[in-house]
């Protein structure tokens, strides 16, 4: 499959680049997206939630009346879950909400989404550029140039790109990976992938 390369405008240049078939041209598997898409969400759950049972509240000492004689039902404390103040019954307890996939499950829910968005023609490369300087009117042009401006968008950097990152950090709705960093969610959640020319490289050295 090839697909134009646009430059840091937003318009073509006249070249093509080669999107390998093992990766953008795949079976979509939607279960396994699911699944790592669930597993990526649920490790995300700090867990800290909880409450105080019984044992942890303050107060209730002492009986607050006798046993017998008062015509009411006999009590042992005023922090028994059913009176005012008391502890609740079987309240939410800390716990881990971490669930693993392994690496060839990952790496088919990355194929697929992939696939999906080539499918649909939201994959777009874009030629190497380099930033001197974070400057967010670089990316908000591109954007403006590709029609995408206020739409969710995935950029995929040729390695380390810190000033592209700071750059796209100010506008809403835009996140930078570094190549093949991205996990499945960071596509699914985007209308367009914008990959850099030579980030491909590695995307294919890692899921091909």
């Amino acid at each position: 499959m090839n697909v134009a390369v646009f430059d840091i405008n937003g318009k073509k240049t006249g070249k093509e680049a080669e999107l390998n078939d093992s990766i953008f041209a795949g079976e979509i598997n939607e279960h396994v997206v699911w699944l790592d898409i669930k597993a990526l969400m649920a490790n995300k759950r700090q867990g800290t939630h909880a409450s105080k049972g019984r044992s942890y509240v303050s107060g209730g000492g002492r009986k607050p009346f006798r046993q017998k004689g008062t015509g009411r039902a006999r009590q042992g404390s005023t922090r028994a879950p059913h009176h005012v103040g008391g502890g609740r019954v079987f309240g939410p307890e800390p716990h881990g909400y971490y669930q693993k996939v392994n690496k060839k499950v990952k790496k088919i829910a990355r194929r697929s989404v992939l696939t999906d968005k080539a499918q649909n023609e939201k994959i777009v490369v874009i030629e190497d550029f380099q930033m001197d300087a974070p400057k967010t009117k670089t990316i908000t042009a591109m954007l403006d140039g590709l029609n995408l401006t206020g739409k969710r968008v995935l950029i995929l950097t040729n390695g380390n790109m810190p000033n592209v990152y700071k750059s796209a950090d100010n506008i809403y709705k835009v996140s930078v990976r570094e190549d093949a960093t991205f996990s499945s969610y960071d596509v699914v959640n985007a209308h367009t992938v914008l990959i850099q020319e030579g980030a491909l490289a590695k995307i294919n050295e890692v899921l091909g």
